[in-house]
């Protein structure tokens, strides 16, 4: 069963993304998109009436209530509280006390009484910070506006006074005296010689910044200013002395957030339209509510991080010499990412995060924006005494173009020409009780997604419905062969559509007989095919017929058949135009993926790259896909990076920002899942769960980064019993025996997987496809066959449900529960343990409950 919606056309919606992006065009990029900030202040806004207070909240102002929670507010900080009627916790937006913390200090200080922190660029790409108290508050800044059920917070951070920036860092000796110092009375020269010191060496003067405070800044700006020495006279002096000094403009910001109650949750919303910037200044960045319910040194409790299938870091654990945690939500944007090095790091699949306390708990769930958010966790003992956990989203990228001119190369920043599109939406959920465990967050939010139509409510399996066995056959790759000595490129068979009938029988002889069938390379030249603007079946294959002579023979055996497709990666040159069909990052050039090199591990610039497709050509692949797919009776489609990646393309004047981008990607699947009975995807990204039926590559880790603490199963608790889905194939994955993988797939859920050839390996000897040079089927039949049977034996007893609960006993010991009570404990120790009153021999497991 899949949650489906309305198709509103794919040509449609891209034809608004580039009018959109096509307005923004110009030389000024970034500017583009700046809409010029506005004076704010308090007076400008309401003033704030109490509808109700609470004794535990001294000096904060009731808001808007309802049958759960109250909004209240600090109007001299900005500063929030939710209060959740039921259990009576509080949760601030801040720590009640922060002048209390001794290690915090100067910037880090203030940073614990705000709530935004904004990091922008100048001309030059250089990056400051700026925050809504320092910045904001501080100066009365900020102004208040109610709302129906909440309230809006507008603030103005930095002013249009002058800085050091207006005043030349460097300046001529004749232009100083005569343009400045003659013009002036003794006091206005006794400022600029104090603030210049005389080069002794050459005819200038320099700037002595460290000199330039206060009231000495003051004085020294208005001896300029009674001189007569303009913006247009500090624009020549920094051009004829080549100065590395941003051009002075007035770096003034403004930036909404809006609160609202909204049921038993709290909405937050950042509306781009009020994000505004002086073209000058590009924003990069936003955090929002960075120490939302941070728990102090004096709290036992966790943070929770979406690192692949998710991790706790526990309040205080001393890891204090560990970088922080942050990871970007979907994982590397292709376009932006010039790096060659290759990250082993799982990718985070849904945005979300959260806070652990004793008896309560908090989940951020991003809405709106999460393409281009990260989520960033910390623990106290660094710079400050708080543990915590927030979202930040990226407004504007910026990239480096090195120019080399006559053999003098210079490097300048090149920047995204339109802000993000989205506005950035987090809704916080706050529980009590039984629920606030990482099992209750995962509840929480799995039941949004569903309440939202994001999510399948439920599976339609009969009880004790077989597990599946998922099965990645390669039909051909491209390989290099000579014939009298010349080379040229052929497909490679390894799997073709009869020897795909021939392991099918094999399996179901040793009672294998679930089996989803995952065809990959079997058209447009092989596994890297090409792009899929017209399908033909590979001939070495066995071609038309003998696909449809596969499809026949699969149908009479009961097994599905999911051909395989790439939709976001052009893998092959031949029938793609770079110029015009792949995304282009910012520094103009055709965004390229080059393979990985495993020896090296890291890209491999000697082999052919792949190349990201602009999105703007994914609707027109998915209409040829589907219709080349149409004379095949299948199962389903196998889709590897629709809901595994998402790309940018910063192509001049038609840009798609990575928000958008995932609306094509939603689009897309949309019409896929219209199509076809069952979806299988790569990844499974939070935006494709509501088209897909099975999702492979399931994160079935995290990272395990030296701050984390404890990998969960949060992944699994969100989709099991809506969606099927399987890790890493296991003789590609890294699990040293056949027995940790039967165990991971009982703690966790999750459904055995393996990818096949027909072929020897030697096939794939000296290709760059030599990672498959383990994968001949006859060398894993007898093992597949027996995972399979221990596997299927004991989820055959949870299908269709829900992993309900999930708790670490000791090292190495797990208990994960069932929706229906059914329970395993698995135990990875190399030796026997004894968990709640029941012996477990070494890697090995325990089954109990209701229908055990």
């Amino acid at each position: 069963m899949r949650v489906t919606k309305t198709y509103l056309g794919l040509a449609l919606l891209l034809t608004g993304l580039l009018l959109l992006s096509g307005c923004s065009g110009g030389d000024s990029e970034a500017a583009q998109a700046a809409a010029e900030p506005q004076i704010i202040a308090v007076a400008d806004g309401e003033r704030l009436q109490s509808a109700f207070t609470d004794n535990r909240l001294p000096g904060m102002k009731g808001i808007a209530q309802n049958e759960s929670l109250q909004l209240y507010v600090d109007e001299a900080t900005a500063g929030i509280a939710v209060l959740n009627r039921a259990s009576g916790d509080i949760w601030r937006s801040n720590p009640a006390e922060p002048d209390a913390d001794t290690l915090a200090t100067g910037t880090n200080k203030d940073m614990l009484s705000s709530q935004v922190r904004m990091s922008f660029y100048n001309n030059l790409g250089q990056v400051s910070t700026v925050n809504t108290y320092t910045d904001s508050v501080l100066n009365q800044q900020m102004k208040y506006e109610g709302l129906p059920d909440g309230l809006r917070v507008s603030y103005q951070f930095g002013t249009n006074k002058k800085s050091m920036d207006d005043m030349p860092k460097r300046i001529a000796k004749e232009r100083l005296e005569e343009m400045v110092l003659s013009k002036l009375d003794k006091a206005g020269q006794r400022a600029i010689r104090i603030a210049y010191t005389e080069d002794k060496d050459a005819p200038f003067y320099t700037r002595n910044d460290s000199a330039l405070q206060g009231l000495q800044l003051e004085r020294a700006l208005k001896a300029f200013e009674e001189a007569g020495y303009t913006s247009e006279d500090l624009e020549q002096d920094i051009a004829d002395n080549s100065l590395d000094q941003p051009k002075p403009t007035p770096r003034m910001f403004n930036l909404t957030i809006e609160y609202t109650l909204d049921g038993d949750n709290l909405l937050v919303r950042v509306p781009s339209s009020e994000i505004r910037y002086p073209g000058d200044y590009p924003i990069n960045a936003i955090s929002v509510l960075d120490f939302f319910g941070a728990g102090g040194t004096d709290e036992e409790g966790s943070l929770l991080v979406p690192d692949g299938s998710g991790a706790l870091i526990h309040f205080n654990n001393g890891k204090t010499a560990y970088p922080a945690y942050r990871q970007a939500v979907y994982g590397t944007d292709n376009t932006t990412n010039s790096s060659l090095t290759y990250s082993l790091d799982e990718t985070v699949r849904l945005p979300v995060f959260g806070i652990l306390k004793e008896g309560r708990a908090m989940l951020g769930m991003i809405e709106q924006g999460a393409a281009v958010a990260s989520v960033t966790a910390d623990i106290s003992g660094k710079i400050n005494s708080y543990n915590y956990v927030y979202p930040s989203f990226i407004v504007v990228n910026k990239d480096d173009i090195t120019l080399n001119a006559d053999g003098a190369v210079r490097t300048l920043p090149k920047f995204q020409e339109a802000a993000t599109s989205s506005d950035f939406v987090i809704r916080y959920a706050f529980l009590a009780g039984e629920e606030a465990s990482y099992a209750g967050m995962a509840s929480s939010y799995r039941q949004s997604l569903i309440d939202r139509e994001q999510l399948a409510a439920s599976q339609e399996l009969a009880p004790d419905a077989q597990s599946p066995f998922y099965l990645q056959l390669v039909g051909g790759i491209p390989k290099l062969k000579h014939r009298l000595g010349i080379p040229y490129e052929a497909l490679e068979p390894l799997t073709t559509f009869e020897e795909a009938q021939t392991i099918v029988e094999a399996l179901q002889e040793r009672e294998v007989d679930r089996i989803k069938l995952q065809y990959a390379g079997w058209f447009n030249e092989g596994l890297d095919h090409k792009v899929p603007d017209k399908v033909k079946v590979d001939g070495a294959l066995g071609g038309k017929r003998g696909m449809q002579e596969l499809a026949t023979f699969l149908e009479s055996r009961g097994v599905e058949l999911y051909p395989d497709t790439a939709l976001l990666m052009a893998n092959r040159k031949q029938g793609f135009r770079v110029s015009k069909e792949a995304s282009r990052m910012l520094s103009e050039a055709p965004a390229e993926l080059y393979p990985m090199n495993q020896a090296l591990n890291r890209r491999d610039r000697d082999r052919n790259p792949a190349y990201v497709v602009s999105p703007t050509k994914v609707p027109g692949y998915v209409e040829s896909l589907l219709k080349g797919l149409a004379p095949y009776p299948s199962s389903g489609i196998s889709l590897r990076d629709l809901a595994d990646q998402v790309n940018s393309d910063m192509r001049k004047n038609r840009q798609i920002d990575r928000t958008q981008s995932e609306g094509v990607s939603v689009e897309a699947l949309e019409r896929i899942s219209a199509s076809q009975d069952n979806v299988m995807a790569q990844g499974g990204n939070a935006y494709a769960l509501p088209y897909v039926t099975d999702i492979t590559h399931a994160p079935l880790s995290s990272s395990r980064f030296k701050l984390e603490d404890e990998e969960i199963p949060f992944y699994q608790m969100v989709v099991r019993g809506s969606i099927d889905y399987t890790g890493t194939p296991y003789n590609l994955s890294t699990h040293t025996n056949a027995s940790q993988y039967v165990l991971k797939s009982l703690e966790y859920g999750s459904h055995v997987y393996f990818t096949w050839i027909y072929q020897s390996g030697h096939k794939v000897k000296d290709t760059e496809f030599d990672y498959l040079y383990a994968v001949n089927y006859e060398q894993w039949l007898d093992t597949a066959a027996q995972m399979y049977g221990e596997v299927n034996e004991a989820l055959s007893k949870v299908a269709g449900q829900r992993l309900s609960d999930h708790e670490k006993l000791a090292d190495g010991v797990f208990k994960s529960i069932y929706e229906n009570g059914v329970y395993f404990i698995v135990n990875y120790n190399r030796e026997p343990v004894t968990a709640e009153g029941r012996r477990i021999e070494a890697e090995s497991y325990a089954i109990g409950g209701e229908s055990s």
